[in-house]
């Protein structure tokens, strides 16, 4: 987001960015629209903005979304990363559980940053190409393919990702022909007809 700084304070713009990302900005988004951190503060204190992390902040007019840890996330990845593994399960509603953790794929090239994790982050590093990416809401998430060979790839229980994969194949979100890291999880249970 390379655009200019703007010449005064501009809450109509500050406000249609967080519309978007339900209710939430970052400083820089909120630089952008004329908010420096200063004056960023003085808005908490009035009452009108929170910040739950370092650098995201969220407008109070916005009511609580049940998904906005999953906004504040992908802010924090500096919108590069892209809801996965477990948590893209769950919503893809291929799982009855919720991850008490909100798994998110960075690019590759970032298993080298040091990075400061906020809580509850559990952070994957692998290339996620368009065509592997799905929307919900206001985040990117792995789509039910992408999603099913992630979490065959790291370990999840043969059970779920069983019951995971056959309810993708009833759904027709994926084909058999695209379950190939499942299918090879599965084998040493069964395989997937079992």
């Amino acid at each position: 987001m390379n655009e200019p700084q703007s010449n005064g304070p501009d809450w109509g713009r500050l406000f249609d960015t967080a519309a978007g990302q339900a209710g939430y900005v970052t400083t820089k988004q909120a630089a952008v629209a004329g908010y420096s951190t200063h004056l960023l503060r003085k808005h908490i204190l009035a009452g009108r903005v929170m910040r739950p992390q370092r650098g995201i902040y969220r407008l109070v007019h916005f009511p609580a979304g049940e998904h906005e840890a999953l906004v504040a996330a992908w802010l924090w990845s500096e919108q590069a990363g892209v809801i996965s593994h477990h948590t893209a399960l769950s919503l893809h509603g291929l799982s009855d559980l919720m991850p008490a953790h909100v798994h998110m794929t960075l690019p590759a090239a970032w298993s080298r940053r040091r990075l400061r994790v906020p809580p509850g982050l559990v952070l994957h590093h692998a290339d996620v190409p368009r065509e592997d990416r799905a929307w919900f809401s206001a985040v990117p998430i792995t789509n039910p393919r992408r999603t099913l060979d992630d979490c065959a790839r790291v370990g999840l229980s043969p059970e779920m990702l069983h019951h995971a994969a056959q309810q993708a194949l009833r759904r027709g979100l994926v084909t058999k022909s695209e379950l190939g890291a499942v299918e090879a999880a599965l084998e040493p249970f069964g395989g997937l007809a079992a």
